[in-house]
């Protein structure tokens, strides 16, 4: 199992600290406690190696197509108007991470960066409504070749440290690492409002696997539209 690089330290801590309770427990207290202790210190390790693990995964590909940006549960569908960065009607789709999913952040299509902004905020539960507002988040705006697109990575009531990998002005790969945010979050994409929705809320997606829409080809002379 390959750990995440943002995890490599914390397995590092969570592996002494768990070997140092098993010891002063086998050495300091009655023969039965370590009974107790062993298996509960096992399940943490497992739990702490799942949340880092780098999944392997063959990214599913397609410039008309957005992907989720990471593993978890579609918790929203609705129709907004963004000011930031899109300045237009849109279609914003949420993906809730529980602490049970990897953690890594996947770029949902490709394109330039255009845009790049962290701001500060509170740690509601990240399937709060508000949390997308008022939570702390990094905005990264994608410039694709069928229009912009805006991605947000929000931190939850338990997740208070978001990595962005993302620099303005460079070019990303769809399904790439775009960044990593710890324990509970949940990403925002607002997208084109005339794309195919191509999931439902409560549907479990995975990142750079699962599309989640599907954007609309600009039209041809004529009048036609090429999007079979």
């Amino acid at each position: 199992m390959k750990i995440h690089r943002e995890g490599r330290l914390i397995v590092a801590l969570t592996v002494l600290v768990l070997l140092a309770v098993v010891v002063f427990t086998a050495l300091l207290l009655p023969a039965g406690a370590g009974y107790l202790v062993a298996p509960f210190s096992l399940v943490i390790l497992v739990l702490v190696l799942r949340f880092f693990r780098v999944p392997v995964r063959r990214p599913f590909l397609d410039d008309t197509t957005i992907i989720s940006p990471a593993d978890g549960r579609v918790v929203a569908i609705e129709r907004v108007h963004r000011e930031e960065y899109l300045e237009a009607p849109c279609i914003q789709v949420s993906v809730f991470m529980s602490i049970h999913d990897v953690h890594i952040n996947f770029y949902p299509a490709g394109g330039t960066v255009e845009y790049l902004k962290y701001y500060p905020g509170r740690y509601l539960v990240a399937r709060h409504a508000k949390s997308s507002s008022l939570n702390e988040h990094t905005s990264i705006g994608i410039r694709t070749q069928l229009g912009p697109i805006l991605v947000r990575q929000i931190a939850g009531a338990v997740a208070r440290r978001i990595r962005c990998y993302a620099h303005e002005g460079t070019g990303v790969v769809q399904g790439s690492e775009m960044g990593f945010i710890r324990f509970g979050s949940r990403l925002d994409v607002f997208i084109p409002e005339n794309a195919e929705i191509k999931v439902v809320i409560g549907q479990k997606v995975l990142g750079a696997v699962t599309p989640i829409a599907r954007l609309k080809l600009p039209p041809l002379p004529g009048g036609n539209r090429n999007n079979k």
